[in-house]
């Protein structure tokens, strides 16, 4: 096995802006496996507020470089296993080398990672489109150049239910709003009832990721449902957001790669949890990898390379919030 990467700092068709701040470049992390002369592909989008830049990954990276490719690579989870012990403090990184091991591996089976799991494609939700926080105009202006049958609506500011009833005059899309943990526990019992008159369809995050004692509050008295996305990272946040929300948000690089979001989704089931997959703003390469997923699923966020000007990679297609899946194994996906 041999492993290379490249940093990229890709740019944003607008500015990007939640309730934690703005972005107009999304950096991230591309790594190359080439297991004899099998190339395999995974990406890792940095996010400022989990602490690891790319530079980290990169340093990760080439200070154990060695022990990833000595590895005999033969099944992917458990080269995952592998390499959770060997980077216990990176899951971007983990999650970027999990990603193209199971490229790799769709392609020794030549089959697309879909096919080699026995999902119907024809079972996976449409994917929404994100509006970020901004004037409510610039909101609007946003959503007119996208039609699109679903909106993720950023929340978390001063009149941002407001704004949400200046959107919905606009449309009749799907609306779901995302708080990004910026309320209180009084703020969103007060704001979800009006959010649901506006026709909106789910709350992310709502509390801050640690207030469990207001999210139990908050889910016995809402009237929409309440998905975890802080509050969920890992393979056991899974058991303790039961009882707490109603579903989660599964993001592939915060949980570490496919392998343990496969064991995420197992267990939301078995614990009666609504599942969605979220993107952190990644490529088509990341994209991709939550398309061979997302058949699996209740709810789709996977609009990372449509808010981006530039891409790096082609081979996830999108039309009208419906995923455009290819027969290519793998992933699916070549690099530009």
């Amino acid at each position: 096995m041999k492993v290379s990467y490249k940093i990229h700092h890709l740019p944003f068709k607008h500015p990007f802006t939640i309730s934690k701040g703005t972005k107009t470049h999304q950096p991230t992390f591309i790594v190359e496996l080439d297991h004899f002369g099998i190339k395999g592909y995974g990406e890792a989008p940095a996010i400022s507020y989990y602490n690891i830049p790319v530079e980290k990954m990169a340093e990760d990276l080439e200070r154990k470089k060695t022990f990833v490719e000595k590895f005999a690579f033969s099944d992917p989870e458990r080269y995952w296993h592998y390499l959770h012990h060997l980077f216990p403090e990176n899951s971007f990184l983990v999650c970027a080398l999990d990603m193209a091991g199971w490229d790799i591996f769709g392609k020794i089976k030549r089959q697309p990672l879909y096919q080699y799991w026995n999902l119907d494609i024809n079972k996976t939700p449409l994917t929404d489109y994100t509006i970020g926080i901004d004037e409510p105009d610039i909101m609007i202006q946003k959503m007119k150049e996208k039609p699109w049958p679903i909106y993720k609506i950023k929340v978390g500011f001063d009149n941002d239910i407001e704004t949400v009833a200046e959107l919905r005059k606009h449309t009749d899309a799907i609306f779901r709003v995302d708080a990004n943990a910026a309320w209180t526990l009084d703020i969103a019992l007060q704001k979800i009832p009006l959010l649901k008159e506006l026709g909106v369809e789910l709350v992310e995050q709502p509390l801050a990721k640690d207030d469990w004692e207001g999210m139990k509050i908050l889910f016995e008295k809402s009237p929409l449902p309440l998905f975890a996305d802080e509050s969920c990272v890992k393979d056991n946040d899974v058991e303790k957001c039961a009882g707490f929300f109603h579903g989660i948000n599964i993001k592939l690089t915060k949980c570490s790669g496919i392998t343990p979001a496969r064991r995420m989704i197992q267990k939301a089931r078995e614990m009666n949890m609504k599942v969605m997959i979220g993107c952190m703003n990644e490529s088509s390469i990341g994209s991709a990898a939550i398309a061979h997923l997302a058949p699996l699923t209740d709810y789709l966020d996977m609009d990372g390379p449509l808010l981006l000007s530039e891409d790096i990679a082609e081979g996830v297609g999108y039309d009208y919030g419906k995923i455009i899946f290819n027969d290519k194994p793998g992933l699916g996906v070549l690099l530009k």
